[in-house]
């Protein structure tokens, strides 16, 4: 019998190693898996690279996990904000490595190794110094840069609702990076507010199909 639900936390990231690659979904604070964040903390994993769309909020999530210097490198999109501090700091003290991102181009690089995309051409950052180093080639008069997948040994996502064979359905803006991560990830580690029965899920809305996803772990409800 299939069943991917796991009885805690702890047990969700055990065997997360250090030197992982890790994605984690949310975009802000909407969707960001706080409770897996913090059993990820609480488990030691560190020397890692993080995938997210931004480099934390304030001081807990994301934010908590740069704090406690488990971090080697963040790849993201929007590393800087009115409250990214922590980020700041570990930057400037040059204690974190920032691969930057066009959002766009983080997406589709994520995506594309969900799909087994080799890689692909963008005219985004083209004649930047994002673009620095990177193979270029004019397509029919455009110029465009090649940009390579990104895959990870891990990702955590916060999702809705969960069946035990891992199919998922997102709440609203909470969806954002969940569905790609989780076809990019060797590993998908989900947090829900529910679980239900088999068939309690209309197909016609379940966003992540199970087969993309190894591990759900039911939390408390509360709002994204």
């Amino acid at each position: 019998m299939v069943n991917k639900i796991f009885s805690d936390l702890g047990a969700a990231v055990a065997g997360i190693a250090d030197g992982s690659t890790i994605m984690i979904g949310g975009f802000g604070n909407a969707g960001m898996p706080r409770e897996l964040i913090d059993a990820l903390i609480e488990q030691g994993a560190g020397d890692l690279t993080i995938v997210n769309n931004n480099a934390g909020n304030g001081d807990t999530g994301l934010a908590a996990l740069l704090a406690a210097k488990r971090v080697r490198k963040i790849i993201c999109s929007f590393p800087r904000q009115v409250d990214s501090h922590v980020f700041d700091a570990l930057y400037r003290s040059g204690d974190i490595e920032l691969e930057l991102a066009p959002q766009g181009n983080l997406a589709e690089r994520i995506r594309a190794a969900g799909a087994g995309i080799g890689a692909f051409f963008t005219r985004t950052s083209y004649g930047t110094q994002l673009a620095e180093g990177k193979e270029t080639r004019e397509i029919n008069g455009r110029h465009y840069v090649l940009e390579y997948p990104i895959h990870a040994d891990f990702a955590l996502i916060k999702a809705h609702k969960s069946d035990r064979w891992g199919n998922l359905v997102y709440r609203k803006a909470a969806r954002n990076f969940g569905p790609i991560m989780a076809m990019a990830a060797s590993c998908a580690i989900v947090q829900v507010d529910q679980v239900v029965e088999l068939g309690a899920l209309d197909p016609e809305v379940i966003i992540t199909p199970g087969i993309f996803v190894q591990r759900v772990v039911q939390i408390a409800e509360r709002s994204s």
